[in-house]
Parts: structure tokens; sequence; C-alpha cells
């Protein structure tokens, strides 16, 4: 079996997808959250696994850097990547949702400002929905710009909702389900078909 290079990000996805692939029968042995390493085998040297920031797996995928990736939803959908999207391995289960004070309103008749760390996710959901917005990025504390008035909602992953309603704000809209997903490369599904398909099926049985 030729090795398949999987992109992953450290911290609380890595942890539960590897804790996966340990179930599928892929074993890294040398792996410890602690290790600085960037790149590990598995036992068999079926999988290269590669660690890189969370953001950048969709590209790391799309670029073929990476045959395969493990990235979640709100990450491939911000990346506005070609590449398959082949299963859903149902860790991190959260939400996009947009926010604002309780009395705001989504008036389709004037600009909206839209302050969200995903521009491109809320950028295209309001412009489906025919809505012009101004979106301003922001890395963090993305509640804070509705009550400055710096924006009029947010754009945001909620899981609780916790630190939404402690700041004030309330979901207006739910748009989108949110979890980790397994994602290829088109052009190594076609060269590499066997491999990755044996992957996701190893995958698949323990998830059922």
């Amino acid at each position: 079996m030729e090795c398949i290079t999987l992109a992953l990000a450290k911290g609380r996805t890595a942890k539960g997808a590897i804790a996966i692939l340990k179930r599928a029968g892929f074993h890294f042995a040398d792996f410890h959250e602690k290790s600085r390493k960037l790149v590990f085998y598995d036992t068999k040297k079926q999988i290269k696994l590669i660690f890189v920031k969370a953001v950048d797996v969709p590209t790391y995928v799309d670029k073929g850097a990476a045959d395969i990736g493990i990235a979640g939803k709100d990450n491939i959908m911000e990346a506005q990547v070609d590449l398959y999207e082949l299963l859903d391995l149902k860790l991190g289960k959260c939400k996009f949702a947009v926010a604002g004070l309780p009395d705001q309103k989504i008036d389709h008749t004037t600009v909206l400002t839209v302050a969200s760390k995903y521009p491109n996710v809320a950028e295209h959901y309001f412009e489906q929905k025919g809505i012009t917005v101004d979106t301003i990025k922001l890395n963090g504390s993305v509640e804070l710009a509705p009550l400055i008035g710096m924006a009029d909602v947010i754009v945001d992953i909620v899981e609780t909702g916790n630190t939404i309603n402690e700041n004030g704000l309330t979901i207006i809209e739910d748009m989108e389900p949110i979890s980790t997903r397994l994602i290829v490369n088109k052009a190594s599904f076609a060269t590499k078909t066997k491999e990755i398909q044996q992957i996701i099926k190893k995958l698949e049985s323990v998830l059922e």
C-alpha cells in the first residue's frame, strides 16, 4: 500500500482523530500530545501524519501537499477550496450562527456590517439571502463588536451559546452544523484511489 499523507491540526481535534485512527487499525506509536515533532508514521507505514495549523489543513490538501486531511467544517468553508469532503467524523459538533443584540433586525434594504473570524463564510451566507454586507475580520472577542457599535451582527461558531448569552447577545439565525470532516485532494483520489478508499472504509467501520 502506497503511503498516504494526512494533514491534521494538533489539539482537541488531533486527540479525537488519532483515537479514531487507532480504532481503525492505524497506530502512531511515537505520537504524544507534548511532542514537538511535526511528522509521524503509523507502525505499518501506511499513513504519514503531518501536523499543521487548523486553518491550513484545507490548503495543504487542496495544494496536494497532503493527500487527505482531517479538518473542521468551519475551516473548510472559510478556505473556499476545491476538494472532496468524504466522511463526517462527528467530532467537535457545533454550528455557525448569526448573533447580535436582542433588538437587532436584519434589514434586506441596507448594508449589514458583519464581524467574524470567518468573513468568507459570512459573505457567502448573506449573499445567498440577497443581503449586502460589509465584513470585518476579527481573530478573537468577536462578541464585542455589536456591543461597541463596530458591527450590526457577528457570524461565529456556537457550541453551547453561553458566551453569546453572557455578553448580552442572542442568536438571530442558525446557519449550518459544523463537525470534523475527512477531506481528500482530487488528484490524489484519482491516482491513489485504492489506498484512500481503504482508509475511508476502515474509518467508516469504527464510526458506525
